[in-house]
């Protein structure tokens, strides 16, 4: 009797993958946008007659920014141990990274936090400029970005230490977020906190 072959197993299905990509290009789309906008008020405010962009007085710490950008290295390093433990089946290994990536973004918003203690830019009618605006505008999305990535951090571990450690995808998927976070917040280190 002729029979025919079995059938290919069918692609796995990657949803949660993709979804972090789009949602990356999103974000992408939007701190790109800010940045030009940020980029534009400070060649406006440098062309005209003030010739001031940066208010009188304000200093901007590098020391908590330069902190940020050298920590999603640890950062980037532990997303992907995690993805490398929850291919190999180390529930402890796996656990620790994940532990390892979230308690780094608390840091990264805690310096950010001390970034807006020591600049004090006035945000009421008074005071404001539109560097101020902009500024806190920048960061604050920056900083809800990294609450979000601590949030995807303690959702992934749930998922993945709660007993699904065949959806590894989800583990592949919080790495990437964090990838991009870290392309995302070189860029607004180089035009927010370096050219100012």
């Amino acid at each position: 009797m002729l029979a025919l072959p079995a059938a290919a197993a069918p692609a796995p299905r990657r949803q949660m993958f993709v979804g972090t990509a789009v949602g990356c290009v999103a974000i992408g789309s939007l701190v790109g946008a800010m940045l030009a906008v940020w980029m534009r008020m400070r060649t406006d405010a440098l062309h005209s007659t003030v010739h001031l962009w940066l208010p009188k007085g304000v200093k901007v710490p590098m020391v908590p920014a330069n902190t940020i950008l050298l920590a999603f290295v640890p950062i980037c390093v532990f997303a992907q141990w995690a993805v490398y433990a929850a291919k190999r089946d180390a529930r402890s290994h796996t656990a620790l990274a994940l532990a390892l990536v979230g308690v780094i973004g608390v840091a990264i918003i805690n310096a950010q936090a001390f970034i807006y203690a020591r600049m004090a830019l006035p945000i009421d009618e008074k005071g404001a400029t539109p560097f101020n605006s902009m500024f806190y505008t920048l960061t604050g999305t920056f900083v809800l970005l990294v609450v979000i990535g601590v949030g995807f951090s303690a959702i992934t571990a749930f998922r993945y230490l709660g007993g699904r450690t065949s959806d590894r995808e989800v583990v592949s998927a919080h790495a990437l977020y964090w990838y991009f976070l870290s392309a995302v917040f070189f860029a607004l280190w180089f035009v927010v906190y370096v050219t100012k």
